[in-house]
């Protein structure tokens, strides 16, 4: 009698657990950052990454890379060489991982993206929109498509696209506390600021891939421009710039900036370009950074005057992570403010928390 009402409780047992796997396999309709429905099966066990890898690791855990059936490779190897290097580094199967092609290079190929029968395709909110009709071709084949940003710079749409990241991996607890952790931050440093009541210091940003010879992309709408925005500042390129392109050296010069702002990035091509980022030293980046300040009729300008002229990492923009910049920005345009924060340390923390490689090099600095 016990052996039969044990085998009908293992039994039972297992008959619950297949329902509750059934019910975790079932199809979810969640909402993107566009507002669309999208139909998934969640947690997706073939993922698409368009952009936005460091991110899905953060947020999903290493494990989430195990359920990566492709990416768009150039998007990280090419940008973030050296990125690229440390994580490849440390899990060689990235290698391995199909590339899907680049939605700005124009090599993204629909058809390579069904070969791989994905669940689901992650798309950046800008990849969406430049591919066009190619998205419903995706998703006429059976392919849903979920759409996250963080290249707006929109508080909400951090919050949100972390969360979505969160579900599509299957660690919905871990992309919470993410999320949070980002959101305590950008309100701390708009708490202080209005708490301060003093008047918006003028910053300017450039992506100095460049060099000081020639000047190139401020930013308007997306990216540094918003981040510069929430930390409290006035963007001098806001009335010129809609969303990326240079500004006339003319106008920088007449808009007398009081912080001025220099991304950059690991790559070498340009040899004056501003270099930033994994494996930068800081003497290095120091150098570089020196280079523009020697630009012609630079040396009136209030920034450059009083040293308040910083280098920031182009790959820190546009990521959850990305609240670091932010405190960075608010303690160059209000040192008194935010003397208790150092924002390179809380950079490398996250790694630390996050993610299974560390960060060592030039991610924030000044004169």
């Amino acid at each position: 009698m016990r052996i039969a009402a044990t085998a009908r409780w293992l039994c039972l047992l297992g008959l619950t657990a297949g329902l509750i796997q059934t019910a975790q396999a079932a199809p979810e309709v969640i909402k993107d950052v566009l507002g669309r429905s999208v139909r998934v099966d969640l947690p997706a066990k073939r993922v698409l990454l368009g952009f936005y890898f460091e991110d899905y690791m953060a947020i999903g855990g290493e494990k989430a890379f195990d359920k990566v059936a492709g990416l768009s490779r150039e998007a990280w190897e090419a940008w973030r060489p050296a990125n690229w290097a440390l994580f490849a580094a440390h899990r060689p199967s990235l290698k391995d991982l199909p590339d899907v092609g680049e939605v700005e290079a124009q090599t993204f190929s629909v058809e390579k993206v069904l070969a791989l029968k994905p669940d689901v395709l992650v798309l950046a909110e800008w990849q969406y929109k430049g591919l066009g009709s190619d998205v419903k071709r995706i998703e006429d084949a059976g392919v849903p498509v979920v759409v996250v940003d963080y290249n707006m710079e929109l508080p909400a749409n951090h919050y949100a696209s972390t969360l979505l990241l969160g579900k599509i991996a299957g660690e919905e607890k871990r992309a919470q506390k993410i999320a949070d952790e980002y959101k305590t931050a950008i309100d701390q440093v708009q708490s202080r600021i209005a708490a301060a009541k003093q008047p918006k210091p003028r910053f300017y940003v450039e992506f100095g891939n460049k060099g000081p010879a020639e000047y190139s992309f401020s930013y308007g709408k997306g990216m540094w421009g918003p981040l510069g925005t929430l930390a409290g500042g006035e963007n001098i390129a806001a009335p010129f710039v809609e969303w990326y392109g240079p500004m006339n050296p003319e106008k920088v010069l007449a808009s007398l900036p009081e912080v001025v702002f220099i991304a950059g990035t690991e790559s070498t091509k340009n040899p004056n370009s501003m270099l930033m980022g994994q494996g930068v030293e800081p003497a290095v980046a120091q150098q570089r950074l020196q280079g523009f300040a020697q630009r012609a009729g630079w040396s009136e300008l209030p920034a450059v005057k009083n040293k308040r002229l910083y280098a920031v990492y182009q790959g820190a923009s546009r990521s959850v992570l990305d609240y670091t910049m932010v405190q960075f920005m608010a303690k160059a345009l209000y040192p008194t403010l935010f003397k208790d924060i150092d924002p390179q340390a809380n950079y490398l923390a996250f790694y630390r928390r996050y993610l299974p490689v560390q960060a060592k090099g030039s991610f924030a600095l000044g004169m």
